[in-house]
């Protein structure tokens, strides 16, 4: 197995790396606050003091970091891991950024012989932990198949979507389009059953049977009945996905009203307090502009 480098230890990255780890790959890591390392030492893992002394003892070396800022300086930065990396070397850039962004990372790596192979993922921090994530990558086939199997260590359903860097991120933006979409129309329906007097609970069961089911009803519409927001997914990273789909949106002049709707929702939970909540708490938004109280089991509004 090859020495694999992890550079981002935040939620999703730190039980990504431990899953590697306990899948016998040698591993390095670095995270800005050197806390969140402290784990993957206790289990076995060297830790770095900068992104390029990761690279200069892995060829493979995984980057989840927040948005595309991030990921400049991790690999251009002043201790970036480009003057480290060598010809053959791969980075994985398992986070959300722009495909624009991917796409210039990429050119940047190339002119090293460094290949960039885009893997965002899908599944929340359960899925990190489960290694049952969605993982959706883009870049050259060769380097693809290569870090195949360590994909499977973190994912149960890994697609290459495509050879050109920034397929990846292209799939996630559809993803979460898709997902935010979902996830509108179920705080909308529950929304609707708490103003109509009827027991949410109960209307989740009998949608959960028929062709409403989704997994976002099953999990956030849980999680909206039962105030359970503890992040899953931060509501801030999903008004930020949500401005990387729509950027690229208006750059290629495409019209995107459900999705530009739930940017404006997720940016309204963002000023409400909300921005550490898991995204689901959207469902707070839609109730306060239905004249509904958002606090669970309030006596005039009972969930």
């Amino acid at each position: 197995m090859e020495h694999i480098g992890f550079v981002g230890l935040g939620v999703m990255g730190q039980p990504m790396a431990l899953n590697l780890l306990r899948a016998g790959y040698a591993l390095t890591v670095y995270n800005r606050t050197a806390a969140r390392a402290a784990p993957l030492a206790q289990a076995g893992a060297s830790v770095a003091v900068s992104p390029r002394a990761v690279a200069a003892v892995c060829r493979i070396v995984c980057v989840n970091v927040a948005d595309d800022a991030a990921v400049e300086a991790v690999l251009f930065g002043a201790e970036g891991l480009a003057p480290a990396l060598r010809a053959d070397d791969v980075v994985i850039d398992l986070g959300t950024t722009s495909p624009a962004a991917t796409r210039a990372h990429a050119r940047r790596l190339a002119q090293q012989g460094v290949n960039l192979i885009d893997a965002p993922v899908s599944g929340g921090e359960a899925g990190a932990r489960a290694g049952t994530l969605s993982i959706m990558a883009g870049g050259p086939k060769a380097a693809f198949e290569r870090v195949l199997p360590l994909l499977k260590v973190l994912g149960s359903n890994v697609v290459h979507v495509g050879e050109a860097n920034g397929s990846g991120q292209v799939a996630k933006a559809c993803n979460q389009i898709a997902v935010s979409a979902t996830l509108l129309g179920v705080a909308e329906a529950l929304t609707f059953a708490r103003r109509q007097g009827v027991d949410a609970a109960q209307v989740r069961a009998a949608l959960l049977g028929g062709f409403a089911y989704s997994r976002i009803l099953e999990v956030h519409g849980e999680r909206m009945l039962t105030r359970a927001f503890a992040p899953g997914f931060r509501a801030r990273l999903h008004q930020k996905d949500l401005g990387l789909v729509l950027a690229e949106a208006q750059a290629l002049g495409l019209p995107l009203p459900v999705t530009a709707l739930a940017a404006q929702l997720m940016h309204a939970l963002n000023a409400m307090g909300g921005a550490e909540q898991d995204s689901s708490a959207v469902v707070q938004v839609v109730e306060t502009l239905a004249g509904l109280d958002p606090r669970p089991n309030s006596p005039t509004n009972p969930l």
